[in-house]
């Protein structure tokens, strides 16, 4: 299945850069480019793209407000946050706007050319280097009461399942915990992600550790889906 990707970036070489590493990939389509928060929204609504790659500081619009615009509208499109800038309170807030990667601009080639994919198979990613505070930031900040009254939704089983997925095991490392197949895990996290009405695992992460449901520790791996 080919993956359709639209660039958000305000540097036109920045952005031909990006165009000429991609279209050199199979399986992945440029559908279009745009130079601010606007023409991303706007080039979205019109060619449907399957992951938007979004820098975060554009003029017009910047690229966390046209995150929050564009998943708030309903939007289908993921977004993999592109910026220069390693900084936690950007990833605090694009996660916050519901992006569902976050990659600096000087990774290498073959970790963006993953992101991608694994992003648009509707699973999420961070970049390794970001992730240990990430976890942090999200620990000091408290769950809204009603995320925290949300666990109580979940089956002690979906609740084991949530405090193993914030620990960075994949679905094969949880159904080997739980000595379960892998195919019920699947069904866990399915249930997990539709009763707290969150978007995918990196949020689910997320509300674990704003919930106290897991608390920070020893380094955790990267998250993905």
């Amino acid at each position: 299945m080919t993956v359709r990707i639209l660039i958000a970036d305000d540097q036109a070489l920045v952005r031909a850069g990006f165009r000429r590493l991609l279209e050199s990939e199979p399986g992945i389509e440029v559908v279009g480019e745009a130079g601010d928060g606007l023409q991303a929204l706007e080039l979205a609504r019109r060619r449907t793209p399957d992951v938007v790659l979004m820098d975060i500081r554009m003029p017009t619009l910047d690229g966390l407000e046209a995150t929050r615009r564009l998943l708030g509208a309903g939007g289908a499109a993921r977004v993999v946050i592109l910026t220069t800038f390693d900084v936690d309170e950007y990833v605090f807030e694009a996660i916050r706007a519901g992006a569902s990667g976050f990659l600096l601009k000087d990774s290498p080639p073959e970790q963006l050319i993953a992101a991608i994919h694994v992003v648009a198979a509707g699973e999420a990613l961070l970049a390794p280097s970001i992730t240990r505070r990430l976890i942090e930031q999200f620990a000091r900040h408290p769950a809204p009461r009603a995320a925290a009254e949300a666990l109580a939704e979940l089956t002690p089983r979906e609740l084991d399942v949530l405090k193993l997925l914030a620990r960075g095991l994949s679905n094969s490392e949880i159904a080997a915990e739980l000595v379960l197949g892998e195919a019920t895990i699947k069904t866990h996290v399915a249930h997990v992600l539709m009763k707290l009405d969150l978007r995918d695992r990196v949020q689910a992460v997320v509300l674990a550790y704003e919930t106290g449901l897991v608390q920070p520790g020893a380094p955790a791996p990267p998250l993905r889906g």
